[in-house]
């Protein structure tokens, strides 16, 4: 197997820097909108064979070094009893708004393997599928940012509802984590056992914060996720089981973002990457952390930033060249091709 990706994870020495782009499997390919005329999004993610069959779209069209599952961070949060749509141009929608202890009240922890078993369906068949070409990433949404869609509804600008939860009714909003951080919790365990070699938790809008607030209201949540998937891991010898920790806008956050205890820390593109791997120092591998709209530029121009990502990364325990976000549908197929064959190629040791 291609384990380049595992072993930059756990900070080993890798023949070259691997690649992967979140949301790599996505509108920007033809391959993936020939299947997406045919269904809705909630049902893609929900029918496994066609989950996994786009899953494998962007390992055989780019040559990325790992396979990322093809799921949505909201899926568990409908198996938790919530109403969720997707509408064009919109985005996802949630109801009722958890904003209270009645609406609070009827959420379930779900029993991964019963409410949400297409997710591992989707897993097993792709672990036969990818024949060990490369590892898989699971992943789910960090307690905080899944929290948010659950009391906004959906996306926001300014996160009213829940930044008025936090402050106004802290019993409330403790409550609501609790039951999301166990939820996600069991959520990674269940996609490890089912054959996930890698996971990733998006904390996308925690960014938000003050760092005094980020630290109480949604790194200690994740952290708590990441060291209860660790524990779980030792005492089930389970081997390493690499854990990898995004958090969007994370630049003025590093100091806090440190104490996480995952394995690798997704940066986004607003901050060199060499000051971020100076602030958190050899204890992590780094992910990151191209601005998705850099892959508009002409391609030797690509390639250019490429070199000098690639050129900062030197003191860092492992480095796994991404996208500071996900790739955007507008994107040209060729330039993401592209990216990848310059990592590959100047990204040798």
């Amino acid at each position: 197997m291609n384990d380049i990706f595992l072993r930059a994870c756990r900070g080993e020495t890798v023949p070259y820097t691997p690649v992967w782009i979140m949301r790599q499997a996505g509108r920007y390919l033809k391959q993936y909108q020939k299947i997406r005329k045919k269904v809705d999004f909630l049902t893609l993610c929900k029918t496994s064979e066609l989950a996994s069959e786009v899953t494998m779209q962007p390992v055989d069209a780019l040559g990325v070094d790992a396979a990322i599952l093809f799921s949505d961070i909201l899926i568990p949060v409908e198996a938790m009893g919530m109403k969720l749509e997707f509408f064009e141009k919109k985005g996802p929608v949630l109801s009722p708004h958890i904003r209270d202890k009645s609406s609070l009240k009827k959420l379930l922890v779900p029993k991964p393997e019963d409410k949400l078993h297409f997710v591992m369906n989707t897993i097993k068949i792709l672990r036969k599928e990818l024949k060990g070409k490369v590892p898989l990433i699971g992943f789910s949404g960090a307690p905080f940012t899944t929290a948010t869609y659950m009391i906004e509804g959906g996306t926001s600008k300014n996160f009213l509802h829940t930044k008025r939860m936090i402050f106004q009714t802290p019993d409330l909003y403790e409550s609501l984590m609790d039951k999301v951080t166990q939820t996600i919790t069991e959520y990674l365990k269940a996609q490890i056992r089912a054959g996930a070699q890698a996971v990733q938790l998006f904390d996308t809008w925690a960014g938000i914060f003050s760092p005094q607030d980020y630290r109480r209201y949604a790194l200690s949540y994740a952290t708590r996720v990441i060291e209860h998937i660790k524990n779980w891991q030792k005492n089930e010898n389970r081997g390493h089981i690499p854990v990898i920790y995004f958090v969007g806008e994370c630049a003025g956050l590093l100091k806090e973002i440190k104490t996480c205890n995952a394995d690798v820390l997704g940066l986004d593109w607003r901050l060199n990457i060499d000051d971020a791997i100076e602030e958190v120092g050899n204890g992590f591998s780094v992910q990151g952390n191209l601005d998705p709209c850099a892959l508009f530029l002409p391609k030797q121009r690509i390639k250019e930033r490429v070199k000098d990502i690639l050129s900062r990364t030197s003191s860092a325990r492992g480095h796994i060249f991404n996208l500071g976000h996900g790739v955007l549908p507008e994107t040209p197929v060729d330039n993401v091709v592209a990216l990848v064959e310059h990592v590959h190629n100047l990204g040798k040791r």
